[in-house]
């Protein structure tokens, strides 16, 4: 049964491609021709991704295919160089692409810099456009670049509110990665995060722990400690038990 669903989404794809190419063939029009192209682009970068992710092909074999996605998204530029949609389609090919990267190196993709520069094209485009921010914004957190990110989240907030998530997480993941002499940096970024979040929001990253860890390791303020560990319980977040275990012999100890 496995086998055959795998067989049926590379057929679909390679039905998906073979259509685009006669729809390039029958094109009339420049527009009809990169619109086609465009979409036997996307055609082949999601069979590449699906084969690679499935393990049923090997890097160089992956790198073919999603090379042969590459070349019809430039073709589909060329024709129509102000569709701002293509540069947004090329530029998910190459998140995705970077996405498989750092399954194994994280923030380390070749695939990173051209997807933030198609991103980028779109918004310079249309700075309104709430679904390139957003990609834009998760592409510099893949970068490391938490504080890019967090500007391009806090100009998606201001269009939509509902994803003001991002901000929070942004917020968090910056306050997670200063180096240690940096604590004070990353308090503020932890607390805010914790500040700027719902209690429903979908957030990946957790400020509790680490801003706990800094008041018990660091800064020795067990007094904002309890205050931490509370309030994570009082909103139904989880933090670390080793440092739970170690604020209860802080309070031992007072």
């Amino acid at each position: 049964m496995y086998r055959m669903y795998q067989s049926w989404y590379v057929s679909r794809y390679d039905g998906e491609i073979r259509r685009a190419g006669q729809a390039i063939t029958d094109s009339t029009s420049t527009s009809q021709r990169s619109a086609a192209y465009a979409d036997r682009a996307d055609a082949y970068s999601e069979k590449a991704r699906y084969l690679r992710l499935m393990e049923h092909i090997a890097g160089e074999e992956y790198t073919k295919v999603f090379d042969l996605a590459v070349q019809d998204y430039n073709q589909a530029i060329a024709l129509d160089p102000d569709n701002a949609e293509i540069y947004h389609r090329r530029g998910n090919a190459y998140y995705s692409r970077a996405g498989l990267d750092m399954i194994y190196a994280p923030y380390q993709s070749a695939f990173l810099a051209p997807a933030k520069a198609d991103f980028s094209r779109v918004v310079e485009k249309n700075s309104q456009n709430v679904m390139a921010l957003d990609m834009l914004g998760l592409t510099d957190g893949s970068m490391g670049d938490w504080t890019q990110a967090i500007d391009d989240f806090e100009r998606e907030a201001a269009l939509n509110p509902k994803m003001s998530f991002r901000v929070s997480d942004a917020y968090c993941n910056r306050g997670s990665h200063y180096p240690r002499e940096k604590y004070d940096l990353a308090v503020s970024d932890l607390n805010r995060a914790i500040q700027s979040r719902g209690s429903s929001d979908p957030c990946e990253c957790e400020p509790y722990t680490p801003l706990l860890a800094i008041y018990l390791n660091q800064t020795r303020e067990y007094d904002k400690a309890r205050e931490v560990a509370a309030l994570a319980e009082r909103s139904g977040q989880w933090i670390a038990p080793e440092y739970l275990n170690q604020l209860k012999a802080s309070n031992a100890n007072r």
